[in-house]
């Protein structure tokens, strides 16, 4: 799955070149928040110990866990879709362009498993996250969401994750970590890649903002069809 330097870094860059109005985002932060929602309680990226409960992950990401899972954006927003307009907005628009990530990004990487006839196992896996995070520390993500009030209603008026206040705390303190630690490995210089190469990164990046972008627009602009699968570059 991309890391959280890539899903931030992503959410930065549409939010740059479109601007939140037009993508319908009120809350920023909450919004940064979501891009990180469904990873939080699988137990990961921050410390099981600071979280108030662990979730599976076939329930965060609406797909079963494989070595290297495609999660169902679309399933996400025919649940959740309507709730946009309600009080945890920012953060279901944020969920939602999460998995949009994490199924763009994985989706390309079977493609280049099969095209390359590479076995899935868990060193492959573990090459690929390795170059996902040096990937996502040059795309720079600059700004950790901040535990605001107005982020922690978001958060925990969202069902899907049911995050508690600490919860919100150290998972924006976590991503503070990796924006502090990451200017720290771009000033002593990041190592190569070890399965994928810049243009084929690149290229993930761009669809999956492509399509980030094209669902939030269509968001604002009242389409009810807003979140439905927009596929590129699927697998055989």
């Amino acid at each position: 799955m991309p890391s959280w330097n890539i899903h931030t870094a992503l959410a930065e860059r549409v939010l740059d070149e479109e601007g939140p109005e037009r993508l319908g985002v009120r809350d920023v932060d909450a919004f940064l928040l979501g891009n990180l929602a469904p990873d939080v309680h699988v137990g990961y990226m921050v410390a099981p110990k600071r979280l108030s409960r662990k979730l599976k992950y076939r329930f965060t990401h609406f797909t079963p866990p494989s070595i290297v899972p495609e999660p169902a954006y679309w399933k996400f927003f025919e649940r959740y879709g309507d709730q946009a307009e309600g009080p945890a907005g920012d953060m279901v628009l944020g969920c939602w362009a999460h998995l949009v990530a994490d199924h763009t990004y994985n989706v390309r990487s079977n493609r280049f498993l099969w095209d390359n006839g590479i076995e899935p196992c868990d060193e492959v896996r573990k090459r690929k996250q390795g170059d996902f995070d040096v990937f996502g520390c040059k795309a720079v993500a600059s700004r950790a969401p901040h535990a605001t009030a107005g982020v922690i209603a978001q958060a925990t008026a969202f069902p899907q994750y049911a995050f508690t206040e600490g919860d919100v705390v150290a998972a924006c303190e976590s991503m503070e970590g990796i924006v502090a630690k990451d200017a720290a490995r771009r000033a002593e210089g990041l190592p190569g890649y070890q399965m994928f190469d810049q243009a084929f990164l690149d290229e993930a990046f761009a669809s999956a903002g492509r399509i980030i972008a094209q669902g939030l627009l269509a968001y604002e602009q009242g389409d009810p069809y807003w979140g439905e699968r927009r596929d590129e570059g699927s697998r055989p």
